[in-house]
């Protein structure tokens, strides 16, 4: 195979719908490794541009603090999980938790593109090959946070959402409730009852509650009350690190619990289904250590008896990676798929190509070579920025 020969760091940053992005910017760190021949990979990480650049670009101090593009140069692009223990084994001391491992996600996402490509396979082949017939992805409905906008108005944009996203193709419909104090508890109990009475029946509704509640048994009074509606699982009803709220929760829950988007590498997921107990497993492909760690979560997750629905909505390269993910994986029922047209930012929609379509709730396998996205170049030469 040929060797990697340069390793490129691309921050970018471009304008954003302010009621999802408080800055006005959203922003993401690509990847790019190109091989002898020219053959490039891509990946990104949905973390800050400037941390995550800086970790990729700082100097190697000493054989625990590696540069890592220095590291990759020379190397066997198909020799992923050798790469990313090289990678991990050399950024002890920086750090292996955080922020270390979004740095490796957006490489190894890079590293499996590139070697897919150099064999002329889609990516999901080199991850073990297709383990079911199609995509199955679930639209994330979340029309920004409150602000000043009533609740009256929040759910008809709600509602919008909704539409919009089943005309596109989507059968399965995250409501994300992240109304916070905006809301009491039995209000919260009434608005998603009422998004269950606006898609019907026969859409499938996960419900988001971004974290609400730090108290176990608050959860369980709204979770108890909405077990009529439906709900393939709850995501984020307590604090991220609560793993002794999210077991009591878990056991007593009517409905499955959902958690660990923000976990890196299987040790921390490890914890969420050991200590925490909860069935879904939301790590981000992205986030949580790319393709190499996320395949070895998706086996702990089955020895658990858990399922895997991989956080990916920031941009294309971590939706098409996704798409990958859950074509190679049996216990990976949903991934997270934000549609571009819902979703308040260019980079969703411009910074690759194409996006497929949504046919009766699915998507169909990849065919083409990696990824099978390309990146835009106008977009990487007008919106990227320098790092420090």
């Amino acid at each position: 195979m040929a060797k990697i020969a340069k390793v490129e760091v691309l921050p970018i940053r471009m304008p954003a719908d302010k009621t999802w992005f408080e800055s006005g910017f959203d922003e993401t760190i690509v990847v790019r490794i190109t091989d002898e021949n020219g053959i490039q990979g891509i990946g990104d990480a949905y973390a800050s541009s400037h941390a995550v650049g800086g970790f990729l670009t700082m100097p190697t101090l000493n054989m625990w603090s590696h540069n890592i593009p220095d590291l990759l140069i020379g190397k066997d692009p198909l020799e992923t999980t050798h790469l990313w223990d090289l990678m991990y084994d050399t950024t002890i001391f920086p750090g292996r938790r955080g922020l270390a491992i979004h740095a490796i996600s957006a490489v190894d996402i890079a590293l499996h593109d590139l070697a897919a490509r150099q064999i002329g396979v889609p990516l999901y082949k080199l991850l073990g090959g297709q383990r079911r017939p199609h995509i199955t992805p679930y639209a994330t409905i979340f029309p920004g946070l409150v602000g000043k906008r009533s609740m009256r108005e929040m759910m008809r944009l709600v509602e919008g959402q909704f539409d919009q996203a089943i005309a596109l193709g989507f059968r399965v419909l995250k409501f994300e409730v992240l109304f916070y104090e905006h809301v009491t508890d039995r209000e919260l109990v009434d608005l998603i009852k009422e998004g269950r009475r606006m898609v019907g029946d026969d859409i499938v509704m996960p419900v988001d509650f971004g974290y609400r509640w730090k108290n176990w048994h608050d959860a369980k009074w709204v979770i108890d009350r909405i077990a009529d509606c439906n709900v393939l699982f709850a995501e984020a009803p307590l604090q991220h690190d609560d793993l002794a709220g999210h077991a009591k929760l878990a056991a007593q829950s009517p409905i499955r619990i959902g958690g660990a988007e923000f976990a890196a590498t299987r040790w921390e997921v490890f914890e969420w289904l050991d200590r925490g107990r909860v069935s879904v497993i939301q790590a981000g492909i992205s986030r949580a250590g790319g393709f190499t760690e996320l395949m070895r979560i998706a086996d702990l997750c089955e020895y658990y008896g858990a399922e895997v629905a991989t956080l990916a909505w920031h941009t294309g390269i971590t939706a098409a990676a996704a798409r990958h993910f859950q074509a190679a994986v049996a216990n990976a029922p949903v991934i997270e798929y934000f549609p571009p047209e819902l979703f308040g930012s260019p980079l969703r929609r411009d910074l690759v190509s194409p996006e497929p379509k949504v046919v009766d709730g699915n998507i169909a396998l990849p065919t083409e070579p990696g990824l099978g996205i390309a990146l835009n170049e106008e977009i990487v030469a007008k919106y990227a920025v320098k790092l420090g």
